[in-house]
């Protein structure tokens, strides 16, 4: 799989996590500059579901607006990790919480593949990147929280 760092995606993701916090910022008071515990949105499907959508459209239209910025993160998978990283970091940060995170991210994987047709190639798949439907309920049988999760996973 793609590594995604900064080193190798210039500064489009910090842009893409930026835009996320000033749209917590905005919209839940998040201060995410000062951190405080008590600063943080319920861990909702509908909060995954706010925070994580306007992350991934901002940074799709991006992609969309500067085509070089395409050209740059080659390849599909590069982008679709990318665009997961920024909307799990802003929904983590502005929820507290590393599963609503992993929710935002196989999210943003279901939009990438929903808006562009196919999320990279080198077996990028799809059942790979997005993740169980209920990852936010402990069920063996369809899917583990983060943190029982083995390192290589999905691919064991």
């Amino acid at each position: 799989h793609t590594i995604c760092t900064a080193a190798y995606t210039d500064n489009v993701l910090d842009d893409f996590i930026y835009s996320g916090m000033d749209y917590i910022h905005d919209k839940y008071k998040i201060d995410w500059k000062n951190p405080n515990p008590k600063d943080k949105v319920k861990a909702t499907q509908e909060v995954v579901n706010d925070i994580a959508t306007e992350v991934n459209l901002y940074g799709m239209e991006q992609y969309e607006q500067f085509p070089t910025m395409m050209e740059d993160h080659f390849g599909g998978s590069q982008r679709a990790s990318v665009l997961a990283a920024a909307s799990g970091i802003t929904t983590s940060i502005a929820t507290s919480n590393s599963n609503a995170g992993l929710n935002a991210w196989y999210l943003s994987m279901l939009m990438h593949k929903d808006g562009w047709s196919r999320l990279g190639f080198f077996g990028y798949d799809l059942q790979d990147q997005c993740g169980s439907a209920n990852s936010l309920s402990i069920r063996p049988d369809e899917g583990c929280i983060g943190e029982f999760r083995g390192p290589n996973y999905p691919n064991y």
